[in-house]
This record gives structure tokens, C-alpha cells and sequence, in this order.
């Protein structure tokens, strides 16, 4: 695996298996927080109190610009860690935070994180990773924005899926909780006309096949040529 692959791959690692809050000294499931589909769970300027693991659902992260038009920056999974920033010294939320599904989420203040990590060196590590890890993916979105054409970004969306995501199904990968065409338009800046010619022109020459709830890549080096 290169590095590049491994930079993708990174976003993959389960934190429950790093530390469980809940077993840790004055936590219990009552930590456990719900969000019902759509409803936010912090708003740019809220105070960054607290660092969040994903224990179910999804979590879309994203701000707003000044006309009000929504831009996705990342769409997390079970087992991942948002609102990191608040360990490095931000006071107020830059981003929303919004549950894209029932989300069940542990929240865990800085102070109870820095608690954790003290005692626990790899997490420091894989924190440390996940923050250098999630810049670089975001320059690497800038350089896209302003390089490449709005096809080879959809496309590179896709590429990243299966690397990220993706579970090979022989010669094929699998990619679960494909997303809408809207939210792919978001996170690539182009259109969800322009998302839904992409994908049915790499469906037709048999690149790919999907429906609402997955994607799956027939060749995940065949696609990545085509960026």
C-alpha cells in the first residue's frame, strides 16, 4: 500500500478499539447522547467544549457560506472522531456538526479526553495522525477545486470511497451507505445534475453500479484511471 493509500485508509481506524469511555472511570452508558436524523448537534460560534465518537449513524460536517449555501467538508462514520480541534486550542465551532441518520454519539469533554489521553499514548498518536491526516485531505480538496474539472473530482470522490470505505467483494469493491447525489455535489462543488450524468455514464460502460444504499466499483484501478 503507498502512501497516499495509507493517508485515505487512516480514516478507517476505530477509536473503540483505542479507548471505551464507558468503561472508563466515572462514565456509563448515560454518556451516550441520541440525535434523531437531521437535527445538529453544534452550530458554527458554539463553544468547543467537547470531542464526540460516533458510536452509531452518521455525521455530516460542514459549514456555511455567506449567501447561506451549505458546503460539506466530511461525512463520518461508527467509530469515528469529530470535533478534534477542541484538543488544539480552538474556542468556538468553525463548523455544524448535523446527523445525517439516528446518530448515537459519546461526547466527552476536553478536559475527560486530555484525562484519557494521558494515560494512553497510542491514542495521542492517532489523534495527532487523524488531525494531520484530515489538513491534508483538505488541501488536497482546495488543489482540486481549483485544478481539476468537475467529472475527474466526482470521479476522485468515488476513488476515495472505495480506498476509505470500500470491503473487495472478489475483484470488486463494496462501498455501504452510499450517499445522496446532492451530497456528493456538495462535497465535489459541482452540481446534482452534473453528479447524476457521472455516475450514469461510469454505470453504463460498467465502471460502477449503485443504487441509494451502495456502491459498488468494478475495478477500483480501472476508475481510478479514468481521474
Amino acid at each position: 500500500m503507498n502512501q497516499e493509500s495509507n493517508l485515505w485508509y487512516f480514516e478507517d481506524v476505530n477509536f473503540h478499539k483505542l479507548f471505551c469511555p464507558v468503561k472508563s472511570k466515572g462514565m456509563d452508558e448515560s454518556h451516550f447522547s441520541d440525535y434523531k436524523k437531521g437535527e445538529f448537534i453544534y452550530f458554527p460560534e458554539d463553544p468547543s467544549s467537547h470531542v464526540y465518537l460516533i458510536r452509531e449513524g452518521r455525521v455530516k460536517i460542514g459549514t456555511y457560506t455567506d449567501e447561506g449555501k451549505e458546503n460539506i467538508k466530511a461525512i463520518l462514520q461508527a467509530g469515528e472522531l469529530f470535533g478534534e480541534m477542541a484538543l488544539y486550542g480552538e474556542q468556538q465551532r468553525i463548523d455544524f456538526a448535523q446527523a445525517m441518520d439516528n446518530v448515537a454519539l459519546c461526547p466527552l469533554t476536553v478536559e475527560d479526553m486530555q484525562g484519557l489521553m494521558k494515560d494512553n499514548k497510542e491514542l495521542i498518536f492517532q489523534i495527532t495522525r487523524l488531525v494531520g491526516f484530515r489538513l491534508r485531505k483538505a488541501e488536497r480538496r482546495i488543489e482540486s477545486l481549483m485544478f481539476k474539472d468537475a467529472r475527474t473530482r466526482i470521479i476522485e470522490y468515488l476513488v476515495d470511497q472505495g480506498q476509505e470505505r470500500g470491503q473487495k467483494v472478489g475483484f470488486e469493491t463494496l462501498v455501504k451507505h452510499f450517499i445522496t447525489h446532492k451530497d456528493i455535489a456538495r462535497l465535489t462543488a459541482t452540481s446534482r445534475q452534473t453528479v447524476t450524468t457521472v455516475l450514469n455514464d461510469l454505470r453504463q460502460r460498467n465502471l460502477i453500479n449503485f443504487d441509494r444504499k451502495r456502491l459498488l466499483i468494478r475495478d477500483l484501478k480501472q476508475l481510478k484511471e479514468e481521474a
